[in-house]
C-alpha cells in the first residue's frame, strides 16, 4: 500500500487493542526502514498509548521509537469549540443528531418502529437485528448494537448505507458492561466522522461516569462529541 509514498499522514492515532498495536508496531518499523516521513495526530502523548496495564509493555518498544525518532508537539488548547455557542444558522450544519427521552419520539418527529419494519441488516460479514429498516434511517436497540458482538467495521457499513441511525433504550453507561461502553464510544465516533445523523433515545449516557470508567478511555472526546446531540425544543 505504501508504494513510493514519501509522506504518510495518520490521523487520530491511538492503541487500545493489542492486536492492532502489533500491526502498528510493524508499520512504524517499515516507515523507518524506508525513510518515510510520518505526521500523526493523537489524543495521547506517546507514553500514554496502549494505556491498558495488561498490554502496555507490548507497545513500549514502539513508544521508544516514537520518542527517539519523532518530534512530539503538544497542540492542545483550553477551548473545546464544540461546546461554544453557535448561531442558529450554523447549528443544523454541525448537529450530529438529537437526544430524546423515552416516549417523546413522535413529538420529536420520529415514527416509532412497526413490527413489519423489523429485520436483519447486512453489516460486516454478519446481519444485525434492527427494529426498523427504512430508506432514510435504521433503528436499533442499545442491547443489540452495543451489548452484542459488534465492531467498528459494522458501524462503518451502517454509516455508509443509512443517513441516520436511531439507538433506542440507551441506559447510563455506568450501568452497562465495559465492552458496551467502548462500542458506544466507537459508534459515536463513526457517526460523527461520517456525518451520519445519530439519535439517542433513553437516559443520559454519561450520567454517573468518571474519567476512570474502565475501557471508555476517550471519555472527554465522547462527551465533547455528544454536545452535538441537541435536545429538540
Amino acid at each position: 500500500m505504501l508504494g513510493d509514498c514519501r509522506l504518510l499522514v495518520f490521523d487520530e492515532f491511538h492503541a487500545h487493542d493489542a492486536g492492532d498495536a502489533m500491526l502498528v508496531a510493524r508499520l512504524f518499523g517499515t516507515l523507518l526502514e524506508r525513510r518515510i516521513t510520518l505526521v500523526t495526530t493523537s489524543n495521547y502523548p506517546p507514553a500514554g498509548l496502549m494505556p491498558n496495564p495488561l498490554h502496555h509493555h507490548l507497545f513500549e518498544p514502539t513508544i521508544r521509537l516514537i520518542e527517539e525518532r519523532m518530534d512530539v508537539l503538544n497542540v492542545s488548547g483550553a477551548v473545546d469549540f464544540r461546546r461554544q455557542p453557535r448561531p442558529d444558522d450554523a447549528r443544523q450544519r454541525f448537529t450530529l443528531g438529537a437526544r430524546l427521552a423515552t416516549g417523546t419520539e413522535e413529538a420529536a418527529g420520529l415514527t416509532p418502529p412497526r413490527p413489519e419494519e423489523a429485520g436483519p441488516v447486512p453489516a460486516h460479514h454478519r446481519a444485525l437485528p434492527a427494529r426498523a429498516v427504512r430508506d432514510d434511517l435504521v433503528w436499533f436497540g442499545f442491547d443489540e448494537l452495543c451489548e452484542g458482538r459488534t465492531a467498528v467495521s459494522d458501524y462503518l457499513v451502517l454509516a455508509e448505507r443509512f443517513p441516520a441511525l436511531v439507538l433506542d433504550g440507551v441506559p447510563p453507561l455506568s450501568t452497562v458492561s465495559p465492552d458496551a461502553r467502548r462500542r458506544f464510544a466507537n459508534l459515536v465516533d463513526v457517526c460523527c466522522d461520517r456525518d451520519t445523523r445519530l439519535v439517542l433515545i433513553g437516559a443520559d449516557p454519561l450520567a454517573g461516569l468518571s474519567g476512570d470508567s474502565g475501557p471508555l478511555l476517550d471519555l472527554d472526546r465522547t462527551a465533547s462529541r455528544l454536545v452535538l446531540l441537541r435536545r429538540p425544543d
